[in-house]
């Protein structure tokens, strides 16, 4: 049994934040040549897609509780 819902648009907001910090740890120690900017388009990107998922994962959701009855439930 699941202890809590899986909510795909915060997995997918989570691996965009750690993608940017990997790539900006990669930077200081030296192993590439990251421009600063690069940030911007792959954190705006990543949230607006991850809130995206979200929406669309609740209205999923909502939809899927609205068609049952009571007696569906048994």
């Amino acid at each position: 049994m699941l202890r809590h819902e899986f909510q795909p648009g915060k997995l997918i907001a989570g691996i965009v934040l750690v993608a940017a910090g990997v790539l900006y740890a990669g930077d200081a120690g030296g192993v590439w040549e990251i421009p600063w900017f690069v940030v911007i388009p792959l954190v705006t990107g990543g949230l607006c897609l991850a809130g995206a998922v979200a929406f669309l994962t609740g209205r999923v959701r909502r939809r899927r509780l609205r068609g049952r009855t009571g007696a569906d439930l048994t």
